[in-house]
């Protein structure tokens, strides 16, 4: 058993410029963000080359919570913009 079982464990700096903006053209070319405690060192690939970094014993696990469109872009014919942004699925479409 792993002795890092708190929260505090996990907790990393992700900067806001390396979080997607929209989802990959192809779901397997979007980015891959890798952390490796042993060394302390931080790398940014490709998600097709998963494969490479997973061992035997290694433990995948796979995140497949629901994403929604949480940022509407809007151009009226006067040129202005709005933009909107939902924090939470109103109940109405979940």
């Amino acid at each position: 058993m792993q002795e890092d079982l708190n929260r505090e464990a996990y907790y990393y700096n992700l900067p806001e410029e390396n979080i997607a903006q929209r989802p990959a053209d192809k779901r397997d070319q979007s980015r891959l963000f890798l952390l490796d405690t042993t060394q302390d060192t931080v790398a940014h690939q490709k998600f097709c080359d998963i494969y490479q970094q997973i061992k035997p014993g290694d433990l995948l696990i796979v995140n497949n919570t629901k994403v929604f469109p949480a940022r509407l872009s809007g151009k009226k014919e006067s040129g202005g913009k709005v933009e909107v942004f939902l924090l939470e699925l109103p109940e109405i479409l979940s």
